[in-house]
């Protein structure tokens, strides 16, 4: 058993060592259309890295002639392919400027945009590349209108709204969580201003609700009255907007017991006015 693993190490180091060999004459070859084969050839069989050194030697060889721009492209899914994102964008909106009439032009500034997607970081993190992908993807539905690509486009867009406002809702619960109620109340408010057609948009008000009536209780007597009466508001705007929502009884006890402490308020001020 150990000769048969001898054996098959033995046999890979040769097979690795031939490699590394038909590679360096090919890298010492002064054909260059045979290294622009090979090139292709590397590309065929994914061997990304081995294709782009050669494509990018090859650049000032066929530069200005018709094999550049399938050189230029390709090189660019090179970089794709080995998940160096920020340079395949780079190289992808260069094709588009050298090459704006090629027929690969709708393909190419789909992969323009793909790239800001691909470089989205975890919803925890800054999520720049998040809004950057939304946008260049809806410049791509807006360029190419009829394009095929545009459903995947959309899904990515769906999906680009879908960490915004999770990263925007784990930074509400923060709040909550913290007992910055105010801020918290804002930042939820924001979330169903933000995303009119999340499917949470109730909740979103029903923690809004909620917010504002911690953040009244905890206020100084003399802010209290004006602070329940914005609960009170933000429930007539919930039973308007969320009319059928299941949460409803529970905005609506957050209502009347708001209701109530400015009742007991007024009522305590009249008795103090009263014994003076």
């Amino acid at each position: 058993m150990r000769f048969f693993k001898l054996l098959l190490i033995v046999f890979t180091l040769v097979l690795g060592l031939t490699s590394c060999n038909k590679y360096s004459k090919i890298m010492k070859s002064k054909d260059v259309a045979y290294k622009l084969t090979m090139a292709d050839k590397f590309f065929e069989e994914k061997k990304y890295r081995q294709a782009q050194v050669l494509y990018e030697e090859l650049y000032p060889v066929f530069k200005g002639t018709d094999k550049f721009e399938e050189l230029y492209y390709k090189d660019g899914y090179c970089f794709y392919y080995l998940k160096n994102y920020r340079d395949a964008e780079n190289f992808f909106k260069g094709f588009l400027e050298v090459f704006p009439n090629s027929t690969k032009a709708e393909e190419v500034d789909f992969m323009h945009a793909l790239c800001f997607y691909k470089q989205v970081p975890k919803v925890d993190l800054d999520q720049t590349n998040t809004s950057k992908s939304i946008g260049v993807m809806q410049s791509f539905i807006n360029t190419h209108p009829g394009s095929s690509r545009i459903p995947e486009a959309t899904a990515i867009i769906d999906k680009s709204r879908e960490r915004l406002e999770t990263k925007e809702l784990r930074a509400a619960d923060l709040y909550y969580k913290v007992g910055q109620y105010r801020a918290a109340a804002i930042a939820y408010g924001g979330l169903l201003n933000n995303y009119p057609e999340s499917k949470v948009g109730d909740r979103y008000k029903l923690n809004t609700i909620k917010s504002y009536f911690r953040f009244a209780k905890l206020s100084i007597l003399e802010k209290q009255p004006e602070r329940f009466e914005k609960v009170i508001s933000e429930f007539q705007d919930f039973a308007d907007r969320f009319p059928e929502s299941l949460l409803l009884d529970e905005a609506r006890e957050l209502s009347n017991l708001s209701q109530n402490n400015i009742k007991e308020i007024q009522n305590e001020q009249i008795k103090t006015t009263t014994k003076l």
